[in-house]
């Protein structure tokens, strides 16, 4: 009999394995026990002391279902691709491990595997090979596709715009800075197939931004021209000295410049005395005559009063 460790393929180890290189079953649930393996859903065990996160547990399914390919919310988070709903702008609970399968597979959510987390998989008939991709250790479907499939999917035009955002744009993600993830005319192109939610999710596409810098900007974007205003998005300014500029948002007719702090902004003493030359230089910039700056929160939460003091800002 091999060592369970031996057996393990990335601190994972499926029963089967072991059954099939010998271990009696009654002995392995011993040794399992003994040893400190960790039971990640049936079937499936972490090495004792690996950190059971969301991938862990994405890897062990993948491992019993060789057919499922991650996608949705959990290809996503491998790309990382900013979403609504997932710790931005509004609280929420444990998110479920997201599948993609060929039919005939069937719509499922499940109530979970070990630690509580939900797993829902989604059978088609569209999936192919250039479909999938390899992400982090774990089969997912492509940028394109998973930001087809979250568009399609999307609750409101919030929720698909700053997916289509995110994906288009270079980005800091999770501590992480990446390049653009797709082209919009590959999106473009991925929702011209005649599928559910396409001829909406074209519609969708067509408000996005590539030059938008975070989820709340896009918020912005959106709300603001919800309320018929329609500034420039990340103009390049000059200042008086030092580098170029680009203001989230810039009212030029008017003078006035709009900045939307996210979530990180003043997380050290550096940044915040980053934060503030930025601030000052911004305001030496010939076309700035005022600046208005929001935080995150004010733009998900209160966007009515975000745009009536830009509004007030303009008329004076």
């Amino acid at each position: 009999m091999y060592e369970l460790a031996i057996l393990a393929r990335g601190g994972v180890l499926l029963t089967v394995w072991a059954l099939a290189a010998g271990w009696p079953p009654g002995r392995l649930a011993g040794r399992l026990r003994r040893d400190g393996w960790q039971r990640i859903c049936r079937g499936a065990w972490a090495a004792p002391g690996k950190e059971v996160d969301w991938r862990v547990r994405a890897t062990a399914l993948q491992l019993q279902r060789p057919e499922w390919v991650c996608s949705h919310g959990t290809a996503a988070r491998l790309h990382r691709i900013e979403r609504l709903g997932a710790g931005v702008g509004v609280g929420v609970g444990v998110e479920p491990l997201e599948f993609t399968a060929r039919a005939p597979c069937r719509s499922t959510a499940g109530p979970g595997v070990g630690g509580g987390t939900p797993v829902r998989v989604h059978g088609t008939r569209f999936l192919t090979a250039a479909d999938r991709s390899l992400r982090r250790g774990l089969r997912t479907t492509t940028p394109a596709r998973t930001v087809g499939d979250l568009i399609r999917a999307a609750g409101s035009r919030e929720e698909a715009v700053v997916v289509a955002d995110s994906a288009l744009a270079r980005r800091a993600v999770e501590g992480v800075r990446r390049e653009a993830l797709v082209r919009y005319e590959e999106l473009t192109a991925e929702l011209a197939a005649p599928r559910r939610g396409s001829p909406r999710a074209r519609g969708w596409l067509r408000l996005a931004e590539p030059s938008s810098g975070s989820p709340a900007e896009t918020v912005a974007r959106l709300r603001m021209g919800d309320a018929g205003l329609f500034p420039e998005s990340q103009p390049v300014l000059r200042p008086a000295s030092g580098p170029p500029l680009r203001p989230d948002f810039l009212f030029r007719a008017e003078g006035v410049a709009v900045e939307v702090e996210g979530y990180a902004f003043h997380g050290t003493r550096r940044a915040h005395e980053r934060d503030a030359a930025r601030f000052n230089a911004l305001q030496s910039c010939r076309e700035v005559r005022r600046v208005l700056r929001f935080t995150a929160g004010e733009v998900f939460r209160r966007p009515d009063r975000v745009t009536a003091v830009i509004r007030a800002a303009l008329a004076l």
